[in-house]
């Protein structure tokens, strides 16, 4: 008999998140966690097999391995470019500064 380990997925929306706890056999992947919680029942928006994952803030591969008590993060796709809007944000305040 496969021993058991206590795994959590979670993910979030701005107004709305959940975290899916579960028991899992050892050797499940990060992405067989997700698929085995539930979660896309809860948001029917995520596409498992193209989303980023995670492990406590860290991006791994769906094929990560999990071990007692890790929490699976799946990742939005982002709507914007970080850099860019920082370098917006930036240009905004100089030009707030200079009138």
């Amino acid at each position: 008999m496969s021993e058991t380990i206590h795994v959590e997925v979670a993910y979030a929306l701005a107004g709305k998140q959940a975290i899916m706890a579960l028991d899992v056999t050892e050797g499940t992947t990060a992405l067989q966690a997700a698929q085995q919680s539930g979660i896309t029942e809860k948001f029917e928006d995520i596409d498992l097999d193209n989303a980023k994952l995670g492990i406590f803030a860290k991006v791994v591969a769906p094929t990560q391995v999990l071990r007692e008590g890790d929490r699976v993060e799946i990742y939005r796709p982002l709507i914007a470019d970080p850099k860019e809007v920082r370098k917006a944000r930036a240009a905004r305040a100089k030009e707030r500064r200079s009138k």
